[in-house]
This record gives C-alpha cells, sequence and structure tokens, in this order.
C-alpha cells in the first residue's frame, strides 16, 4: 500500500481534525497498514486489542462462530471506518473475530499510541466521546429494529447503517456483500434476504446485481428502515 494511501485515509477522517500538526506526524509515524485477501483473519478473537483499526480499502466484518460452527456478524466496516476502540480503551481481550469479506488495506494504530492520543489531545478526546456515543445510538437502533421492525425494515436497516455520517462517512454506493452476509448482519435467512431485497429494488431504493447491491436512493432506504 501507499504512502498516498495511508494519507488518503486519515485525510478523510474527521477525528485527525482535532489534532496539531506534531499529533498528525506522530500517529502517522506509529501506524501500521497490511493487505488483507479475502476470507483472511485480520484479528482473531480473544487475542490482545492491541491496535485501533481503520479500513484504507475494502470491506471488513465482525463476527462470532459458536462451537457448533453457526456464524454470526455483528456488524460489516466498510472502507473509510475506524473501530474497535472500546476493545482498546478497556485493555480487553477482543470479543469477536475480524475477516476481509473482499480484499483489503487496514491502517493498525497501536494502543500506546492510541492511550497517548487521548490524554494528548483534549479534542480527539470529545471527538471519540461522540464517535462511542454515536456507535451505541447505531446498535440500540439496531436491536430496538430488529425486535419492532418487519422484516423489510431489518434488511433496509442493515444496509443503510453502513452509510452512518459519523460511524461510516465514505461507503460507497455500491456494495459488495452476499445476500447470505446480509443475512448474517440482519439475523435472517438468505432466502428471505433475496425476497427482500427485491421488493427494496421494486421501491426504489436499491439495484441488484450479481455480486453487488447499488443503493440508488439512500433516503427511501433509510425511511424504509425507520418502518416507513
Amino acid at each position: 500500500m501507499t504512502t498516498t494511501t495511508l494519507d488518503a485515509l486519515l485525510a478523510s477522517s474527521t477525528w485527525t481534525r482535532q489534532l496539531t500538526d506534531a499529533q498528525l506526524d506522530r500517529v502517522r509515524f506509529d501506524m501500521a497498514v497490511r493487505p488483507f485477501a479475502a476470507g483472511t483473519t485480520v484479528c482473531a478473537r480473544a487475542t490482545p486489542s492491541a491496535h485501533w483499526l481503520g479500513v484504507m480499502d475494502g470491506m471488513l466484518k465482525l463476527e462470532n462462530i459458536t462451537e457448533a460452527g453457526k456464524s454470526s456478524t455483528f456488524a460489516s466496516v466498510p472502507a473509510g471506518a475506524w473501530f474497535g476502540e472500546g476493545a482498546v480503551l478497556k485493555g480487553e481481550p477482543r470479543p469477536y473475530e475480524v475477516v476481509a469479506l473482499r480484499d483489503s488495506a487496514v491502517a493498525f494504530l497501536p494502543r500506546s499510541s492510541f492511550m497517548w492520543l487521548l490524554e494528548d489531545s483534549h479534542p480527539f478526546a470529545l471527538w471519540m466521546v461522540g464517535h462511542l456515543n454515536a456507535r451505541l445510538g447505531h446498535f440500540v437502533a439496531m436491536v430496538q429494529n430488529q425486535r419492532l421492525g418487519d422484516i423489510t425494515a431489518q434488511v433496509a436497516y442493515g444496509l443503510a447503517g453502513l452509510f452512518h455520517s459519523d460511524l461510516y462517512p465514505s461507503t460507497e454506493r455500491r456494495i459488495t456483500l452476499s445476500q447470505e452476509e446480509i443475512g448474517r448482519l440482519c439475523g435472517l435467512s438468505r432466502q428471505v434476504v433475496n425476497r427482500t431485497l427485491q421488493e427494496l429494488q421494486e421501491r426504489g431504493a436499491l439495484r441488484l446485481s450479481y455480486g453487488s447491491i447499488e443503493v440508488t436512493d439512500l433516503d427511501v432506504l433509510k425511511a424504509i428502515a425507520r418502518g416507513g
């Protein structure tokens, strides 16, 4: 991965705007970049949360697999997003597996640098409070949606959530996710997801193509996610 790509990720990240030039230079110096082929593990579950992670390119998923082999996906993380701050802050083992959904490049900021930044930059600390609050609100809304919303709203929320302005500000309108992965994200079978995606296409929210989904009207998708 080139320097330009890492610079582009940092330039597009809202948290870097809170830093002084000296702070940003140190963060950039401390950061490592690693490529991952689709299907490979980025971070194993129960390993030390030694880094805050940023997705430079591609898409990752956070999942757990039971002893019986059943997989549950908690979130899909698109390019431009940063994640894993909760476990890093608490210094606990990572509570989920991080896997590359497609060929990806990931930036790793060491925990020591992350904790230094929290102490050295009051604006960054305030940004992180807002970021954590946004993540909490997103997951609370997701649980509420799954318990109270209909199936169409569940799938719509699972997709619309990838465009959360605070958590995932750079998501491209064309999403490379299989129907099986969307089902895991929403807690539904692939067959149910297939029928629901067809309905969302008929309602003008998205366009289906082989191996990908293009969100054609994000406002419509969000309205359906809210039960509209």
